[in-house]
Order: C-alpha cells, then structure tokens, then sequence
C-alpha cells in the first residue's frame, strides 16, 4: 500500500516549490490506489504563524488535491498535528536515552556560540556539535550522573541530542538520485528533543513516518543530508525494516539568473510564487489563484517542474497526469520556473473552457470594476475574446472596450492611417451599419469589404480606423464579431464619437 505524506510547517504562506511537493505526493498515491496524508509539523512554535495552517488546507483544496487523512479530515493514524503527539515522541525519546543512541545536554546558547567560535580559531572548518567536540560540552556524556541528574533536577536547558558515533557509513538508495551514500564522521549530534520539550523535525517525522505506515517521503533536495540522521534513527529504535523509500526533488530555480526561487522573486518577475493570496505584515504576497491561474494549469505546469513524462505530451487532465507519473522520471537538476511557460499552461487551459465556464470566473472581476453586462453577453465576450489572453483578469484588463466606450486612443496608428480624405466612406459605413438589418459578424464583414472593394479603397486604409474607433485599441478580436456582439446603437454611437475624436482632437499629419 502507498502512504505518503505532505507534512509543510505552518510558518507562513506554502511556496510553490511545497505544492510541487505536495502534488507529487497525490499523484503517486493516486496512481497506486493508495492515501495522501496532510500532516502538519507544527512543533516549532516560536516560527508558527496564526492562519497559516488553514492557507495550507485552503491551497490543497484549490488545487483539488484533498487529502485522504488530515486534520479536519480525519483518519485511524491521527492526531494529524504534530503539538498534539507530544507524549508519543516522548517515549521514544526515552528509548534512545535508555539504550545509548542518545544523550541528555545542557548547554547554553552563548556555550553553544562560543565552541563555534573557538573552533573557528583553531582553524577547524566544520563547527558541529559532534563526537569531536561532545566531551568538551556541558552533557551526560561528560557529566557524573549526579552533575547530570543535578542539572535535570533544575530544568533549564534541557535538551537531547542524538549520538553519532565515528567510522560508520550509511547509505540508502534515492529514487531520484540512486545511491547515496553518507560517511557518520560529517554529521553531527542533531538536537530531537527542545528545551521546551517538543521534539525536533527529525525525531517527530521518524515517529510519525512510523506509525502513519508512510511508504514513500518525498521531498525536497535541501532534506538530502538529513536523511543520514534520519537512517540513524530508524536503526536505532529497532525500525530499519520499516524505512520509507526515499525521493529528493530537485530545487525550483529563478526564471532567470542563478539561485533557487525565492518569495519575493514572484513580484520582481511578476508571476507569483505561492498559490493563494498572503497578507503578510511586511508585504502582500500574490497567489496563483488571484494571478488569475486555473487550478488544472497549475498542475500541469507545476508536474512539469522537474518531471517529464518521456513523450513529447505537454497537455494533460488530471487523471491523465495520475497515469503517466512516476519518482523515476523526476529529474536530478534543478527546474528552472519559466514564468511564459506557465501563462501558456495556463491560456491551453483557457481556451478549453466553455464559454459558459469563463463566464462563471469573469463575472465577479467585472462587477469589481463596476461594470454592467448580463450573462449572455459575458458568455460571448470570453468565446471571442479567450485565444487572446494568458490569465483570467485580461478577459477584463485587455476587453474592457466590451464594457464601455473608449476613453483613449491608439492615436499613433491614427497617425499612420487615418486620411482626411477617407472622412466621408467612415461616415458612409457609419450609416451602413445603422442601416443594416443583419447585424451578424458575417453580414458586418461582408457590408464593410464589399464597400471597400467598391470604393476602391485600401483594406490597410479602412479597417485600422474602423477598430480603433470602436475599440480604442489595435488590440483585440475580430472587429466585425465585436461589433456583433456591442449591438448596433453601441457601435454607430462609438464610430460617430471616435471620428469626431479624430478630427477635433489628433493632429493626422505629425
């Protein structure tokens, strides 16, 4: 049975690169009939964020990826938050005491900076708290038992410390890496238990992996050198038949430049880097959702983000995703967040949507703008207007001429194209159009042409102008469809305002 968990920290929003995660987790599960697990890791309460947790949850459940156990949720292997396991990591803590493989220490932070320090005059580049240095500290390695007891009699500082011994070698086979291979002289003593009595990240996710049956811990490649703690722990406490299979994820990395994505890369490439909306105290944080990214996009261009399905396939449902995934496709080189790659994801995802779909999502943003339109009229709006947008807002930003008349004009190419002496044939299509009894696209096209044709005009002369007018802009759909679509009275009123524009207001020979 597949069992694999998603176990983020609720110390702020999720970043991208831990719904990545997160999504790897659901597909292999899914793929194998087996549970996708929410675990939340929440016993680092000095970094622990209020709202935090339900951003996490919020996040899965737009991305539609719900968990099969998880707090809110449920499941025979809860409590699903690790502050709620407390005396569980407690008893295992002690084990570890009882047999050797741990030990009680007592230092201070201002010991633990001034060993670092000393180490540092010496010359010795590595400053761990290791075998090298654990009988010069303040611990029950280098105590008697009375000193030891005396101070666990007192209480301060109290914390407990796994005991890695020289000379060993640990190694374990990655999915994505394969072999990988630890010598036990570079680690060093990791802290599993706090002075707070909370157990550390490596000590509760070994508990927790444990006795959730997890099969799989896939995660990112900066938890690579943890996992030889992590091995440690489970020959230790008498485990080692029940070690996950292990995948480490390789890093998401700027658009461009060198680095790993950061949280505030998504504002200086303008494409976010977490999935919903964040309200920090120093900064907002913009989030896929309101950037104006579908869900199904979003998974298929973050599944892309270190994957490949071996095919030339790009375009994918989500049970077709669930089909192709595997840990053994994942690359070992960091993926490179191209931010134009997940506006296409996104527009392939746009332009398969009904009308009546992006109408649902476009209403909202246009009554937000104070804008009036019923919801046939959005319906054919979104049908004409979603070849020619990436993200949903630019149904709004990029058609507002839909919604109401131009305010300004693309007045360098009426200074390209606009002729004095076409005045008349505008005015004359102007009345053709108030005119016409077919006011269909096709029956526009053919009125308009056909009076070009007749009139010996130029194409390149007429239909610039003919859009600008109405539009405003260059940009856009079909002129003739739009105008269709804005009626007649809205269209002959735009080209009479548009025109007079034009001859009171722009200068045509400059």
């Amino acid at each position: 049975m597949v069992r694999v968990r998603f176990a983020p920290s609720p110390t702020g929003p999720l970043h991208i690169g831990g719904v990545r995660t997160a999504l790897y987790d659901y597909l292999l599960a899914k793929k194998h009939g087996g549970s996708f697990i929410l675990r939340i890791e929440d016993t680092d309460q000095k970094r622990f964020v209020p709202g935090a947790e339900e951003y996490i949850i919020n996040a899965l459940k737009w991305m539609g990826m719900t968990p099969d156990e998880g707090p809110g949720i449920g499941g025979e292997y809860g409590p699903y938050r690790q502050s709620e396991r407390k005396d569980l990591y407690a008893t295992y803590v002690q084990q570890l005491l009882d047999s050797g493989h741990a030990y009680y220490a007592f230092d201070t932070s201002e010991e633990l900076i001034a060993m670092r320090e000393r180490k540092e005059a010496e010359g010795i580049v590595s400053q761990k708290y290791d075998a090298t240095v654990r009988l010069e500290m303040k611990n029950s390695l280098s105590l008697s038992k009375e000193e030891t007891q005396a101070y666990l009699d007192k209480g301060e500082n109290v914390t407990v410390r796994l005991q890695v011994d020289p000379g060993e070698s640990i190694s374990f086979k990655d999915i994505v890496r394969d072999q990988v291979e630890f010598k036990s002289d570079e680690l060093d003593d990791k802290v599993l238990m706090k002075a707070d009595g909370l157990p550390t990240y490596h000590m509760a996710n070994i508990v927790d992996d444990k006795h959730m049956k997890i099969s799989h811990v896939i995660r990112g490649e900066e938890w690579l050198s943890s996992t030889a703690h992590h091995i440690l722990l489970y020959r230790a406490l008498g485990w080692e038949d029940s070690i996950p299979q292990f995948a480490h994820l390789p890093l998401l990395l700027k658009p461009v430049g060198k680095g790993k994505l950061g949280k505030r890369d998504g504002a200086k490439f303008g494409f976010p880097v977490f999935p919903l909306n964040w309200q920090a105290e120093e900064e907002p944080y913009e989030g896929f959702r309101e950037h104006g990214i579908l869900p199904d996009a979003a998974m298929n261009f973050l599944a892309f983000l270190g994957w490949n399905p071996g095919t030339e396939q790009e375009i994918f449902t989500e049970q077709g995703l669930i089909d192709a995934f595997s840990l053994e496709r994942v690359n070992k080189s960091g993926a490179r967040f191209d931010v134009d790659k997940g506006r296409w994801f996104n527009q392939q995802y746009i332009m398969a949507k009904s009308d009546e779909e992006l109408a649902e999502l476009v209403s909202p943003l246009i009554a937000a703008e104070g804008l009036v339109a019923d919801n046939a009229f959005v319906q054919k709006m979104c049908g004409l207007m979603k070849e020619r947008v990436e993200l949903i807002p630019e149904f709004v930003t990029k058609g507002r001429f839909f919604f109401e008349s131009p305010a300004e004009y693309d007045q360098k190419t009426i200074r390209k194209k606009y002729k004095a002496e076409n005045h008349d044939h505008f005015l004359a299509i102007q009345e053709r159009l108030n005119t016409s009894e077919d006011f269909t696209g096709e029956a526009l096209q053919a009125l308009v042409k056909s009076y070009i044709t007749d009139n010996e005009l130029s194409f390149g002369a007429i239909l610039p102008i003919l859009r600008i007018v109405i539009t405003g802009t260059m940009q856009g759909p079909d002129i003739f469809e739009t105008i269709a679509l804005l009626g007649k009275e809205e269209a002959v009123a735009r080209m009479q305002k548009g025109l007079t524009f034009i001859t009171t207001n722009t200068n045509t020979d400059a």
